[in-house]
């Protein structure tokens, strides 16, 4: 006779202290937002990598005086400083399917931008009406 299914429920399991997730968010890829300290408004963007490794490209665009990012022009042309991840970044959603990134990140960039909130040099994309009725509906 052999077993066909074993029960992982044990008393220790279920006595055992449930612990967080010990992964830090900046191990994470996915939808973040970056934070000028300086006026508080957002930059946001999305990774298929660790938001650490993304963290460290804005920060070269800004030393290296490099457009590649909104985030980098807005430090640059406004002569704003940038501060350390854990005071900048954070991440919002974590995303591992490289196809939905595109379109939440599109729905944050709205979502900021139609509460005034994100920077004026991030590309908000073209107005979707389903979007904005999103936005319409999560703001009620």
């Amino acid at each position: 006779m052999k077993i066909a299914f074993k029960s992982t429920n044990t008393l220790q399991q279920l006595t055992k202290s449930k612990t967080h997730n010990t992964t830090l968010d900046h191990d994470e890829s996915g939808i973040y937002k970056l934070i000028c300290k300086t006026c508080n408004k957002a930059y946001i963007g999305q990774t298929s990598r660790n938001l650490t490794l993304r963290f460290r490209e804005h920060i070269r665009y800004i030393t290296n005086n490099d457009p590649q990012s909104a985030y980098a022009q807005h430090m640059q042309q406004n002569i704003r400083e940038y501060s350390s991840i854990k005071d900048t970044m954070s991440l919002f959603k974590p995303i591992h399917k490289a196809s939905i990134l595109v379109p939440y990140e599109q729905l944050l960039i709205q979502t900021f931008d139609h509460k005034r909130n994100l920077i004026p040099e991030q590309n908000r994309g073209e107005q979707n009406p389903l979007f904005q009725l999103i936005i319409d509906y999560s703001l009620t």
